[in-house]
């Protein structure tokens, strides 16, 4: 296991961030799923050796957390979801300075700080001062930095932040590319959905402090109701509160097609019987696949 924790606990005052958590990772890319103030930063400072649990133990690539930090920062790359780039100087001196942090050797550091830089599609702006950096650059860099160091495994904390579609699926192909090609295990923390499935093939939930599932998204997704798109000919609220009055989840979508989450105790045949009672004309229905929304919204409990 490249990550174990075990009875991790940690709170700022009253408030609890970790309430006993237990985690077992495999290797491959994970992904880090929770709403604000879930406990996903306090997990990865702990992670990462910033802060000591209050109760617990863990081990990252078999180090301990609570007395071999710096092991872990020498083997662990990290990118932070806030800018940490240094104003006045360029990429290249950013990034062989990173290396040089980790315990590289000044000219190993440099020669490595331009692959790096190549690697994430920054060769031709190397030089130029940070502060002239695009939002897409910065995040480019800080990916640069996370790996500079070749380590064994990367902490991304929301890695997309601030992008357009085209930079986020730039970003996210070469997250992609360096957990499947570079032998490094990858630790996604992010609130986009999207971009967890399309990168990871296991994910952790977490919502306050607990952890709230655990496991392959593919296994996770087969949750325990029916998910069915329908489309009505006219506004039915009376029809869609009587499908919630029988434990289904509705959800309007666009251009009046809604979501209807079913319990398996109920019949799709029981959408129509009430549809009929109430002279509702039902225009589409569908079975659909869940997704790792789905999930989500189950077991944080999002309506």
């Amino acid at each position: 296991m490249s990550v174990e924790v075990n009875g991790l606990h940690f709170s700022y005052g009253r408030i609890k961030a970790l309430d006993g958590i237990d985690i077992k990772l495999p290797r491959g890319a994970i992904g880090l799923l929770g709403p604000n103030g879930a406990g996903k930063s306090t997990l990865l400072r702990i992670l990462l050796g910033f802060l000591i649990p209050q109760q617990g133990t863990g081990r990252v690539l078999g180090y301990n957390i609570k007395n071999q930090q710096q092991s872990i920062r020498r083997y662990v790359g990290y990118m932070p979801e806030d800018d940490c780039l240094i104003p006045g100087i360029d990429a290249v001196s950013f990034t062989s300075y990173m290396g040089e942090l980790s315990g590289m050797p000044r000219q190993e550091a440099m020669k490595r700080a331009h692959e790096v830089l190549y690697y994430v599609g920054l060769e031709e702006s190397r030089y130029r001062r940070l502060e002239t950096y695009s939002s897409g650059m910065r995040q480019r860099l800080k990916l640069a930095q996370a790996i500079v160091h070749d380590p064994k495994l990367i902490f991304l904390d929301e890695p997309t932040s601030g992008l357009d579609p085209q930079g986020r699926t730039e970003i996210l192909e070469l997250i992609m590319d360096i957990s499947s090609k570079k032998n490094i295990q990858v630790l996604i923390s992010s609130h986009i959905l999207s971009d967890i499935e399309a990168a990871c093939a296991y994910v952790v939930i977490l919502n306050k402090g607990k952890l709230a599932a655990e496991g392959k998204v593919s296994d996770l997704k087969e949750i325990e109701y029916s998910l069915y798109e329908l489309r009505v000919h006219d506004e039915a609220p009376d029809f869609f509160q009587k499908l919630k009055d029988i434990d289904c989840r509705v959800e309007e979508m666009e251009d009046r097609l809604v979501k209807v989450y079913m319990p398996p105790r109920v019949s799709p045949q029981r959408i129509f019987e009430i549809a009929a009672q109430d002279g509702v004309q039902i225009r589409h229905f569908v079975k659909s696949q869940t997704s790792l929304e789905d999930l989500f919204a189950k077991v944080v409990g999002v309506d």
